[in-house]
């Protein structure tokens, strides 16, 4: 495999660290960290990595907990330990994820709306080719990889309702709601919020599937995107 689908990771997988910047010191996502906390985070990469590579190559359905410990050099205890289902070791950016949205809400500026949070944040994500944006060199095999798999198919869905979820609460916090059980109104706000970007994902997915060049995707994605919270903020004006 070469270096380039190394760092094509995809938008929940280890993406940029296999390979490329698994080897490198003082990345701004060890910054602040301990020395035992940055082995841990490396210890994490390397697995994520290694599994990364076997899943890609041979097919996650065909490729065990295992051989994945023997690749990582680490015991399936240690593999376990990281990562408590064997889908969360190729899509192990999903915690990552819910981290972003909740920062981007509860931190957003003072004049600004949750949705014009969101739109900062994934139009960011983007711009910076970050892996959970979906659009980068390499993302066809992540994409086709999760295609071929019923697991992981299975393992996206859930993750996507975890979004939902995460994002009811995030907004019934913005509205005044407090920490308690988000109202139907705010359930059906994050559920058009999550489907929105969903569907903009899905389309550039396609695209990259279909091989399209990934410059000409992401323009299109930048476009998409701002058309998705154009519509949003029309249709949920009370969080814009």
């Amino acid at each position: 495999m070469t270096d380039q689908e190394r760092r094509g990771g995809g938008p929940a997988t280890d993406g940029g660290r296999t390979g490329g910047r698994q080897a490198e010191t003082g990345s701004a996502e060890e910054d602040g960290l301990t020395l035992r906390e940055r082995k841990k985070l490396r210890t994490r990469q390397r697995i994520s990595g290694e599994a990364t590579l076997l899943f890609i190559r041979r097919g996650f359905d065909n490729v065990t907990v295992a051989e994945v410990a023997r690749a990582a050099e680490v015991s399936t205890m240690t593999v376990f330990n990281y990562f408590p289902r064997k889908e969360d070791l190729f899509l192990d950016r999903i915690p990552e994820g819910r981290e972003l949205l909740t920062r981007a809400v509860r931190e957003r500026g003072a004049d600004e709306s949750p949705l014009a949070a969101l739109r900062r944040l994934t139009l960011g994500l983007l711009a910076e080719r970050h892996p959970l944006a979906g659009v980068g060199e390499g993302f066809e095999h992540f994409w086709r990889t999760v295609l071929d798999s019923p697991a992981l198919r299975a393992r996206g869905r859930e993750a996507v309702e975890e979004m939902e979820d995460v994002l009811a609460v995030l907004l019934g916090e913005a509205v005044g709601g407090g920490a308690g059980r988000p109202g139907r109104d705010v359930r059906l706000a994050a559920a058009l919020i999550i489907a929105g970007i969903r569907a903009a994902f899905a389309g550039a997915a396609a695209r990259q599937l279909g091989g399209d060049p990934v410059d000409a995707v992401a323009v299109e994605q930048a476009e998409v995107l701002r058309r998705t919270f154009d519509a949003l903020e029309r249709a949920l004006p009370g969080f814009a």
